[in-house]
């Protein structure tokens, strides 16, 4: 990761601003207070619960793959196809290793985190200097646009086209090969990217140009190699990510922020925790969690569920399985059919703290002369 990616661990105070020159505005976020003593205990990163993590996600990447390639050379062709789906099923995934990895949290050894980040964005299409420079932002700013645009609401979801495309989507590779060769010519385009990524600015444009590059090359390389010896399966596997079996990770992904508040300084009312099997959970990273994950960004994924745990009182109640999530989320969406300007108010509990006013945080800076 580039220099900057170290921002993503960081953390204000529970009172404390962050600020953007750029746009000479500040945000005062809320966050659950905490035990005294325990959100260090919370940040310790462990080299050997991120290898469970990292290492278990690898294994579930290269077992179907092991075996579709298996198949491809021995039969039965059904096997491969069902290996193939298994291996995009996981492989889905990626970017959400990526986004932890990127985070720097998950091994305390830093080396670590930068060469399985590297691994997993090379697989998965992932430009994740781009990613990091967008991420950080999205944090800061979560849903404050213009200053986040990494995700605005209201966000439209068309379910079918994800029970369709997440089955097979052979769209999928042919847009990230289009998407990395813009970025590796230096073609940066719309709002977001050229506030990232400004023209005045082309030493900073080098960083994500340069991995665009290595990711063609990289791949290029791998598809000459395969079809010399015949292996035309290695490419689909190493680099046809999203052509299989998105579908789990579409409706695992999609929760974070659909159909809740942009502008507010509460984490609470603007991402969205619940519950998943310990599985979908270990897949998808643990970010499930995630009204954790944005108050305590420098938490590692592994102790989101004791952090969840510590903080649910203040929490709003939390959907048990990917079927309670939808079921939420559908009625929001079917309401913000006939209002586009509705937003959901997460109800909370009689423990917690009162929902920070929309906007209230939120306030011009004096801009200098």
């Amino acid at each position: 990761m580039n220099s900057n990616s170290s921002l993503l661990t960081q953390e204000p105070p529970l009172k404390d601003f962050t600020e953007d020159v750029r746009r000479n505005v500040s945000i005062c976020w809320y966050r659950t207070k905490l035990p005294p003593g325990v959100l260090k205990e919370l940040h310790a990163k462990s080299d050997v619960k991120a290898a469970v993590q990292t290492l278990g996600y690898l294994m579930f990447l290269l077992v179907p793959a092991a075996g579709a390639i298996w198949c491809f050379n021995y039969g039965p062709w059904w096997g491969c196809l069902l290996l193939l789906f298994m291996y995009g099923v996981v492989s889905s995934f990626l970017i959400n290793a990526v986004h932890e990895l990127g985070h720097g949290t998950v091994f305390k050894t830093k080396i670590l985190n930068d060469v399985f980040c590297h691994l997993f964005a090379f697989l998965g299409w992932i430009n994740h200097e781009l990613f990091a420079s967008s991420h950080i932002r999205h944090h800061r700013y979560t849903l404050h646009p213009p200053d986040d645009l990494e995700v605005t609401l209201p966000i439209r979801l068309i379910v079918w086209n994800a029970l369709k495309d997440g089955i097979i989507n052979p769209r999928h590779p042919i847009w990230a090969i289009r998407n990395t060769w813009r970025i590796a010519k230096g073609d940066f385009r719309g709002e977001w990217e050229l506030t990232l990524y400004p023209e005045s600015d082309a030493a900073s444009r080098w960083i994500p140009v340069r991995w665009a590059r290595a990711m063609l090359i990289g791949h290029a390389g791998v598809l000459l190699v395969s079809l010399y010896f015949g292996q035309w399966i290695i490419p689909i596997l190493v680099s046809g990510n999203g052509i299989f079996g998105s579908i789990l990770f579409f409706f695992c992904n999609n929760t974070q922020h659909v159909g809740l508040q942009d502008n507010t300084a509460d984490f609470r009312m603007c991402c969205r925790t619940f519950y998943l099997n310990p599985l979908a959970r270990f897949l998808y990273w643990q970010m499930n969690y995630h009204i954790e994950h944005h108050m305590y960004a420098a938490v590692p994924c592994y102790h989101l569920h004791r952090l969840h745990n510590l903080i649910k009182h203040d929490l709003p109640p939390t959907p048990n399985g990917l079927i309670a999530v939808w079921t939420e989320i559908i009625a929001i969406l079917k309401k913000q059919e006939k209002d586009p300007t509705y937003q959901h108010v997460p109800q909370l509990p009689s423990t917690a703290a009162p929902a920070m006013q929309r906007r209230s945080a939120r306030r011009a800076m004096v801009a200098d002369a």
